[in-house]
């Protein structure tokens, strides 16, 4: 039953969370609309034509990006401010619990955690699709020739399957100088294609192989069969973004696709998994950060403190950029191999879980 006093912390709590999210929001979309202004306008772009076709995704991602942070100041700042008018006292010494007190702050926080949750496995890879292509449609000078280059694709499809292209464009999908190679368990060749062009067919999701030539070797080193023609088409188990995938594709998947898209790059052997695993992870643990700094800022602002709203904010804020850098750094570390990603990206949860759940009986005892 949410009674009077529920209602009344429940007000606070969104009302506080709303102002900042929104002050958050605008000083962000005025900061970076002044960086990239150049940008803009050198590719044509109005400041309107920007509000509608990229800051809408914009701040989808900035929200949820800092949605725990804004929470833990939140609960910090309009809980300070409860407990300097010694509201907190009068509750508490009415024979309200400072559990029963603490149950409406449960509630906005799920609800809060459950939201996150919803759209970072869900609806932010889709606003990172449109702020992704935004941004490429507004690359200038060098940013703009280094994304629309040609590049060397040297890369492992599988276990036992290499492919090789000199020079390749990712806007036309096509490239030059091209092998395929397939090995057995003992590294020797089985079979090898040869081509001067390959490019990809949207019809059929296949490759056509222009100037081939293919062989197929035995086990002995003998060669089976050898034939080549003017063109071939192929069906291989990969798409030209798979095979040369940009490197923000983790963040525009929703989670099954990156699922699966994880899955093949674990068969092909490839260095970077555990990247895309950090993303993996996050979506998650991410939104449990949201309950667990809830409950800190909790712990830490519900006592009347000499340095009243200040104190309160500075431990919050140093608290906050703890947690961040330990996050970031985690992380690094888990893209280089170092520690497994799971761990990278449940660490600092787990570690403000326990201080947080120290410090919330201290205070409920107290």
């Amino acid at each position: 039953m949410i009674t009077v006093l529920d209602r009344y912390i429940i007000r606070n709590f969104v009302g506080t969370l709303f102002f900042m999210l929104i002050l958050l929001i605008t000083i962000f979309v005025v900061i970076d609309i002044q960086s990239h202004y150049q940008e803009f306008s050198e590719n044509n772009f109005s400041i309107l034509d920007t509000l509608i076709q990229y800051y809408p995704y914009y701040v989808i991602w900035a929200a949820n990006i800092f949605a725990s942070i804004l929470v833990f100041i939140t609960v910090i700042y309009f809980t300070s401010r409860l407990a300097n008018n010694t509201e907190i006292v009068a509750i508490t010494s009415s024979g309200t619990s400072f559990f029963r007190f603490s149950r409406p702050y449960l509630f906005v926080g799920i609800v809060i955690a459950t939201a996150s949750l919803l759209t970072n496995h869900f609806l932010l890879p889709w606003a990172n699709i449109k702020k992704n292509e935004f941004n490429v449609k507004t690359l200038t000078g060098n940013k703009r020739d280094a994304h629309n280059a040609n590049q060397i694709i040297s890369s492992q499809i599988s276990p036992s399957e290499y492919l090789f292209v000199n020079s390749y464009s990712r806007q036309s999908k096509i490239g030059s100088g091209f092998v395929y190679q397939k090995f057995n368990d003992k590294r020797i060749l089985l079979h090898e294609i040869r081509a001067t062009e390959i490019s990809w067919s949207d019809i059929d999701s296949s490759y056509i192989l222009r100037d081939f030539y293919e062989k197929e070797i035995s086990p002995q080193g003998k060669i089976i069969s050898l034939h080549n023609g003017p063109s071939l088409k192929k069906h291989f188990n990969f798409t030209p973004d798979e095979l040369l995938p940009e490197a923000f594709v983790a963040e525009t998947m929703n989670t099954p696709e990156l699922n699966d898209f994880i899955k093949k790059e674990k068969m092909r052997g490839a260095n970077n998994v555990n990247i895309y695993l950090n993303e993996l992870y996050q979506r998650t643990s991410s939104s449990v950060a949201v309950l667990i700094l809830t409950f800190l800022a909790l712990s830490l602002s519900s006592t009347k403190k000499r340095g009243g709203i200040g104190i309160n904010l500075a431990i919050g804020i140093a608290c906050a950029f703890l947690y961040i850098f330990s996050f970031q750094a985690l992380q690094i570390f888990s893209s280089k191999g170092i520690i497994p990603s799971w761990l990278a990206v449940w660490l600092p949860n787990f570690i403000f879980g326990i201080i947080t759940f120290i410090l919330y009986l201290k205070r409920a005892y107290a």
